[in-house]
C-alpha cells in the first residue's frame, strides 16, 4: 500500500481518447463567468475519511465524530466554506491525528507505508524522514510541501526522535503536525496571476486538482491527477478533458456520487432517525441503515452503472434489498446470507422509484406516525429547489394533534390547516403532494386503511392530478423543476457555494446541456469539470483567516511521549 503505488487508475493507464464532445465543441458556447473570490473549505467526514484511507489504507481506524457543518443554501458542501474550527473541535482532530499517525507507525504498518527504514531506529534520520514527508504530504495537502513546511516536520520529527530514542516517534509526531494545519482540513483555493483571465487570476494547477477530484471521487487527488497539475496540462482545455474522461470511466465515480446525494438528499438525517419500534417492531438500526444505502444503491447503479436518464430514478422498479428490507416491503430474499440483492418490483405494485422506499419514507416522517407534510415539503425543498416557510411561532398545534378528534386519517387531520390562514398558504404546497404517500407508514410499510378508514391518496403536483404513489413518480418524472434542481444543486456542490448572480446564465446553459444528454448524470459532471467556470475566480476578499483553523504547538510533544 506505499503511496506510491497507490494510483487510482485501475485499467486506466491506456490513453483514454481525447476527444471528447462536451457543449463548448459540440454546442452553444459556453457563457463567460467571473466566478467568486477565492475561498477556502473544511474537508467533510467522509471526504477526511476517504483520504486517509487512500493514502494509508482501509485497515487505518478513524474512531471519532468532527463537528457538523451547517446546512447552507441546502448543501453541506456550501457551509463547509463557512465552518472554522474551534478550539474543541481542533482537540478532536488532533486526537483523531495522532490515532492515524499511531497506526501509521505502527511495526505492522511501518514497512508498508514507510518508504525508507532507519539505519539506526533509535535515532533521528533526515533522509528517511524527509523522503516519507515528501511523498505522504504531497498527498495529504494536495500538492508538494513547501521548503518551510518540509523543514518544520523534518525538524520536530528528529527532535522528538532524539529526545524518545525512537525514530518512528519522531515519524508520528512530525505526521501528527501535518493532519492538523490548514493545508489538510481545508480544501483551499490558491491563485496565481493570469493575464487571460478577467480578474488577472487563476486556480493553480493543484488547486484545480483538488477541485476536480473532490467533486467526482470525493477524495484528494491521485498520482496521475496531481503529474497534471505539475506539468501544466490543467491549464490547457484538452488536459482537463483527459483527466475528466479519465475520473468519470473510474470506479471511484461512483463514491463521488454517493457523496453528492447524500448532501443533495439530506441523508445524514439518518444518524438521528429514531422510530418506536412498538409501533414499528420491523425497524431497528440495522435497518435504517440498510434503508439508506438502498437509495444510494439504487441511484449510482442508475446514473452511473447504468448511465440511464436521472429522472427515471423517480419511476424505476429497480433497486436492491436485503434481509432487513425484506420485512418491510415483505418480500423474499433470495439469498442465504441475507445480503444485498437485486430486485425489481412487480408492474403493478404501488412502489415506484427512490421516493417510494423506506429510505425517503422513514426519513420525513414522525417517530410514531407518517408525515403527509414532511414528505410534501422533502419533496419541494430538495427535489424541486422550491422553499417552503416555516411555520409561525404562534401556531396552536392541538388543532391537528387532537387524540379525542373524530379525523380518522392523514388527509382528514390536514383539512384543518385549510381553516386557519397562517397555516393554508404553506399547507397547499406540501399536503397535496405528502398525501400521495399516505398508503405508507411511519417507515414506509405497505396499508391501505388507517385506523379503519380507506386512505385516499389522490393528489397534486404543481397542476399535475396523480392517483397514487406511483403515478405521482410518473408526475415528478415529467416535471421540469426536477433536473433544473439537480444541476442547480450539482453546480452549487462543485463550486462549495450557491451560484453567483453572472452564473444564472451559466446554470442554464448546464441544464439544456443536460436535456440535450438524455438527462445523463455523467454527462452533466463531464459538462461542470470541463467547464471555464468551473475554475474561474474573481478578485480575493478580505477576510481574517486566523479563526477559520489552527496547528498544534510545541506542548503537544510532551503529550505525544505520555
Amino acid at each position: 500500500m506505499l503511496i506510491s503505488k497507490m494510483k487510482r487508475n485501475i485499467g486506466q493507464i491506456a490513453c483514454v481518447a481525447a476527444a471528447i464532445c462536451t457543449l463548448t465543441a459540440c454546442g452553444e458556447s459556453e457563457p463567460q463567468t467571473s466566478g467568486a473570490p477565492p475561498d477556502m473549505r473544511r474537508l467533510t467526514s467522509e471526504q477526511y475519511r476517504n483520504v486517509i484511507h487512500d493514502v494509508f489504507g482501509e485497515h487505518v481506524e478513524i474512531a471519532s465524530r468532527f463537528d457538523p457543518l451547517v446546512r447552507t443554501d441546502g448543501l453541506f458542501a456550501v457551509g463547509a466554506s463557512k465552518a472554522i474550527i474551534t478550539p474543541s473541535g481542533f482537540e478532536k482532530f488532533y486526537n483523531i491525528a495522532r490515532s492515524v499517525a499511531r497506526q501509521a507507525v505502527d511495526k505492522d504498518n511501518r514497512a508498508v507505508l514507510i518508504p525508507c527504514a532507519p539505519a539506526d531506529a533509535l535515532r533521528a534520520n533526515e533522509a528517511c524522514s524527509r523522503q516519507f514527508f515528501t511523498e505522504v504530504g504531497r498527498h495529504l495537502y494536495r500538492r508538494p510541501l513547501t521548503e518551510s513546511e518540509m523543514e518544520t516536520a523534518v525538524s520536530a520529527a528528529n527532535e522528538v526522535a532524539d529526545q524518545l530514542n525512537d525514530f518512528y516517534s519522531g515519524i508520528e509526531f512530525g505526521l501528527t503536525g501535518l493532519l492538523v494545519t490548514p493545508s489538510f482540513l481545508f480544501i483551499i483555493d490558491e491563485t496565481e496571476p493570469d493575464s487571460s483571465s478577467l480578474s488577472g487570476l487563476r486556480l493553480t494547477g493543484h488547486a484545480k486538482a483538488s477541485r476536480l477530484s473532490f467533486l467526482l471521487w470525493n477524495s484528494a487527488p491521485d498520482d496521475m491527477l496531481l503529474e497534471a497539475a505539475e506539468t501544466g496540462a490543467l491549464h490547457t482545455d484538452n488536459g482537463i478533458e483527459r483527466q475528466v474522461e479519465r475520473m468519470v470511466r473510474s470506479p471511484f465515480l461512483a463514491r463521488g456520487v454517493r457523496a453528492f446525494f447524500e448532501d443533495f438528499l439530506d441523508l445524514e438525517k439518518f444518524e438521528n432517525l429514531e422510530k418506536d419500534t412498538t409501533i414499528y417492531p420491523a425497524y431497528t438500526i440495522n435497518t435504517a441503515e440498510s434503508a439508506k444505502e438502498q437509495m444510494l444503491r439504487t441511484i449510482v447503479d442508475h446514473t452511473v452503472n447504468q448511465d440511464a436518464p436521472y429522472p427515471e430514478i423517480f419511476t424505476t422498479r429497480k433497486t436492491f434489498i436485503d434481509s432487513h428490507l425484506g420485512r418491510v416491503y415483505r418480500v423474499p430474499v433470495a439469498r442465504p446470507d441475507g445480503g444485498w440483492e437485486p430486485y425489481e418490483f412487480p408492474e403493478d405494485d404501488v412502489r415506484a422509484g427512490i421516493l417510494t422506499q423506506m429510505g425517503f419514507l422513514s426519513l420525513f416522517s414522525h417517530p410514531g406516525r407518517s408525515s403527509a407534510t414532511l414528505r410534501g415539503k422533502a419533496v419541494r425543498e430538495l427535489l424541486l429547489c422550491q422553499k417552503v416557510p416555516d411555520p409561525p411561532g404562534d401556531i396552536d398545534f392541538s388543532l391537528f394533534n387532537d387524540p379525542n378528534a373524530p379525523s380518522r386519517t392523514a388527509r382528514d387531520r390536514l383539512t384543518a390547516h385549510a381553516t386557519v390562514p397562517s397555516c393554508a398558504g404553506c399547507h397547499k404546497l406540501t399536503d397535496p403532494i405528502g398525501l400521495g404517500f399516505e398508503q405508507f407508514d411511519g417507515i414506509g410499510q405497505f396499508r391501505v386503511a388507517e385506523q379503519g378508514a380507506i386512505i385516499d391518496v389522490a393528489g397534486d403536483l404543481d397542476g399535475n392530478q396523480f392517483a397514487d404513489a406511483k403515478s405521482l413518480a410518473q408526475a415528478m418524472h415529467d416535471s421540469p423543476s426536477v433536473p433544473a434542481c439537480l444541476t442547480n444543486q450539482l453546480y452549487s456542490y462543485a463550486a462549495g457555494r450557491a451560484p453567483e448572480r453572472d452564473e444564472r446564465e451559466f446554470v442554464r446553459y448546464l441544464e439544456a446541456g443536460f436535456s440535450d444528454s438524455g438527462y445523463s448524470l455523467k454527462a452533466l459532471l463531464r459538462d461542470i469539470a470541463t467547464s471555464d467556470a468551473f475554475y474561474a475566480v474573481s478578485e480575493p476578499k478580505r477576510v481574517d483567516d486566523g479563526v477559520r483553523a489552527a496547528s498544534f504547538n510545541d506542548k503537544t510533544k510532551q503529550e505525544l511521549g505520555s
